[in-house]
């Protein structure tokens, strides 16, 4: 496997390794406020397996994906960000490889489970996503491409931090390579059941924020962890409501 991977100069020894969400998304919409970490760290943002401008092969799973990051990484350890879905193959590549995982940073996303009733009585959850548009009989990429605009609304919490979210979406490359598999029922979770347990010993930073529509915040205070920081005036895209605090944030992280 031959993935696509933007890279930004800086020490070898100081690299950090993002892992975009989605799945069938692609780097892009994370390479800022980040970048300006170039220099200071080592960036590689790769695109997963079947995503982006990375090929599809089989087999289609998280693991295949966890071993994909592997190899990238190679034989020294190097920090690792995973970014919603991409928090949830973090933890596994921490789990399944801990020799090549010096600090976990889990952003927008949960190592505990999400309950049912996670947002149940916020009034502005159900709003906003009762206010989503509908996407009609599309299929594949532009499927995945119209839902990512419809829940936008959703995912940004600052109403004047949207456009800019609208104008990364416009430049992501969309693809539907999962859409299949995981419509069969055939695409397993990503999320160990025991991850807390199975993450001891490694450093782990959450970094989230207050209004996420889609991972509670909630669950970051019952979560053991190294550091954790919630972001006030933050949705799902926390990076891009405030980018600034989240930045100063992960430089934190990286620092201890």
């Amino acid at each position: 496997m031959r993935l696509h991977v933007r890279e930004f100069p800086g020490p070898a020894d100081r690299t950090l390794l993002v892992v975009h969400g989605g799945p069938e998304w692609d780097h892009s919409y994370l390479v800022e406020p980040l970048d300006r970490l170039a220099g200071e760290h080592r960036l590689l943002f790769p695109d997963l397996r079947g995503c982006g401008r990375s090929p599809a092969a089989e087999p289609l799973t998280p693991d295949a994906m966890v071993d994909d990051l592997a190899e990238l990484i190679g034989s020294s350890p190097v920090d690792v960000l995973g970014f919603s879905y991409g928090g949830l193959l973090a933890q596994r590549l921490a789990i399944r490889y801990p020799e090549l995982v010096r600090r976990l940073i889990v952003a927008s996303s949960s190592v505990l489970p999400v309950p049912p009733d996670a947002f149940a009585g916020w009034a502005e959850y159900e709003r906003r996503r009762a206010a989503q548009p509908s996407v009609g009989e599309l299929e594949g990429a532009d499927l995945v491409r119209a839902e990512a605009f419809a829940a936008a609304p959703c995912d940004v919490w600052r109403e004047e931090s949207l456009p800019d979210y609208l104008r990364r979406l416009e430049r992501v490359t969309f693809t539907a390579t999962y859409q299949e598999v995981y419509r069969s029922g055939r695409f397993p979770s990503a999320r160990y059941p025991d991850a807390l347990d199975r993450l001891a010993g490694i450093p782990l930073f959450l970094l989230h924020g207050r209004q996420d529509m889609t991972f509670p915040a909630s669950l970051v205070a019952r979560t053991p962890c190294t550091d954790a920081v919630v972001l006030e005036e933050a949705g799902h895209m926390a990076h891009i409501d405030q980018p600034e605090a989240w930045l100063d944030a992960v430089r934190r992280f990286l620092s201890f």
